[in-house]
């Protein structure tokens, strides 16, 4: 008996086009992670607000999974694709304004327009690559150009790094206000970034013209890499404008009320999938805040500057993307479920290190984290939607939904952190992390009967 392709081979092509998006949310997810710790010190808010740049950047899959799923429906994979990639350059593009204006609020709107096209390339993306071959090695195919999605991620966090943080003259005036303290490198990490935050707060106070001067230099730093962004995502537009695409679904027409209602009904009596649903809000929040507050917890525990947490970071994502390679192979040899079990599992533990290790050791554990995360979101998207057949667009559209875990979870983080420590004198950036460590039981849980109820 022959081997199951992974792709079928009239659909190699059209796979290497798809998988050429995923990459475009990595690199979004990533280039916007380090704008928390950024605006916070541009705008000097707390972190909670500035948090907000991830509420607004998740919520935008809230907002438009689910008319995505049934724009797909009555039009085409290719129609999503299209008008994904127009609303990812538009909401790009919009961050000329928010800098011009120097408003934050602006960049949140530009941030949640930008995801919305995202949240129409992921709910095209995702099913359109299930349904291209056997579906027995789906799961497998969903890994494969899931693999992609970690170059755009590193991509991104190379140019916060280098394009963003580096050239950041908030962080020039940190490190100045560093070497005119000598007396700091006596103090906990914790207690010097509190005393830089009220140094820079004083600036804009006793020198208002010089801070907006450097705001505005700062603002102009953070929307570069948005233009260039916006700029590739133009030209995918004119590929996939120009390329034709094979349908696989069974029929494009308009969902009536009553079709809607059937499939939701559908949906909601199937265990495997709602529970699916809620373990990938879960995951997703998980992701967001361990890959957001690294840079946090490098620079409030350890005593890094931004560009050097980042750097752990990129460090962090690196190794999830080898994991991502490692974990696609392993499938073959170790069912879904019991493998997504396994990692959420290392993932507790690795969780209890970053709140109780100090130094260096607790930051290798928060790094640690990554290796388990990478098989979880294609591996829950693959679960839950396996035998859903036409059903699975608009299940995709619920699996995207619960992407807005990643705008719910990281300002509850982010208030852990501006609060008091919850376990005796752990700074409260290190316990906060027990929040991840909460999603990863819920995953670990996920893991357990998708292997020994629902047998996958």
């Amino acid at each position: 008996m022959s081997k199951i392709p992974v792709v079928a081979k009239e659909m190699i092509v059209p796979f290497i086009l798809v998988a050429m998006l995923f990459p475009l949310w990595g690199f979004a997810n990533d280039v916007t992670n380090p704008l928390v710790k950024a605006f916070k010190d541009i705008f000097l808010i707390t972190n909670a607000q500035s948090s907000l740049v991830q509420f607004a950047f998740y919520l935008g899959y809230g907002i438009m999974a689910l008319p995505a799923a049934i724009f797909i429906r009555k039009y085409s994979y290719k129609s999503g694709i299209l008008l994904g990639l127009a609303l990812y350059a538009l909401g790009a593009l919009l961050f000329i304004p928010a800098s011009v204006q120097q408003e934050f609020n602006y960049f949140l709107a530009a941030l949640c327009i930008l995801t919305c096209g995202l949240a129409l390339l992921e709910t095209t993306a995702n099913p359109y690559v299930l349904s291209m071959g056997d579906p027995a090695t789906a799961t497998k195919r969903l890994n494969l150009a899931q693999a992609f999605n970690p170059i755009g991620s590193l991509t991104g966090m190379f140019v916060a790094s280098t394009v963003i943080l580096n050239k950041l003259q908030v962080e020039e005036f940190r490190a100045a206000e560093r070497a005119a303290h000598p007396e700091y490198a006596e103090m906990l990490p914790s207690v010097v970034d509190g005393k830089l935050t009220t140094a820079l707060s004083e600036f804009a106070v006793n020198q208002p013209v010089a801070h907006q001067a450097m705001q505005a230099a700062d603002l102009v730093t953070v929307r570069g890499p948005y233009i260039a962004i916006a700029a590739v995502v133009v030209l995918l537009f004119l590929l996939f404008l120009f390329v034709k695409l094979p349908s696989t679904i069974s029929h494009n027409s308009p969902l009536t009320l009553k079709e809607l209602g059937a499939t939701f009904r559908r949906l909601f009596s199937n265990g495997r999938y709602i529970e699916g649903v809620v373990a990938q809000a879960f995951y997703v929040g998980a992701q967001i805040m361990c890959w957001t507050f690294i840079i946090h917890y490098g620079m409030t525990a350890v005593g890094l500057t931004a560009s050097e947490a980042q750097g752990y970071n990129i460090v962090a994502m690196s190794l999830f993307l080898v994991s991502r390679f490692v974990c696609t192979f392993l499938l073959g040899f170790i069912r879904p479920g019991h493998l997504l079990m396994l990692l959420a599992l290392a993932g507790i533990v690795l969780a209890l290190g970053t709140i109780f290790l100090d130094g260096m050791l607790g930051l290798y554990c928060l790094i640690g984290i990554s290796a388990c995360m990478s098989l979880m979101f294609p591996t829950i998207y693959g679960i839950a939607l396996k035998d859903l057949g036409d059903d699975a667009s608009l299940g995709s559209a619920g699996l995207v939904m619960a992407i807005v875990g990643g705008a719910l979870m990281p300002p509850l983080q982010a208030a852990l952190i501006d609060g008091a420590p919850l376990i005796g004198a752990i700074p409260s950036v290190k316990t906060s992390f027990l929040l991840p460590l909460l999603c990863y039981v819920v995953i670990a849980i996920y893991g357990y009967r998708a292997h020994h109820t629902y047998k996958a």
